[in-house]
């Protein structure tokens, strides 16, 4: 299993969200049992399917791959 932080976040949106993982699956046009090696770690997630979620959920990828804290919260600039 991967030890990404990113997977976490993406269990606890779908269940703040109260949907499925069935659900999830058809927002991004794949499986349930895909959807759920994403959320284990088996997989990682494609980019395709961060935009849709992100879009989705209504938060920054950087939020769901865990390089900032808040949900709404602008990038920090690097430099």
């Amino acid at each position: 299993m991967a030890s990404f932080s990113y997977i976490k976040k993406l269990r606890d949106l779908r269940e703040d969200h109260d949907k499925t993982q069935q659900e999830i699956a058809d927002i991004l046009g794949t499986s349930q049992t895909m959807y759920a090696r994403y959320e284990r770690g088996a997989n990682e997630l494609p980019i395709h399917h961060l935009i849709t979620l992100c879009q989705y959920y209504e938060v920054s990828a950087d939020y769901i791959l865990d390089l900032q804290k808040n949900r709404k919260e602008k990038p920090s600039r690097r430099v």
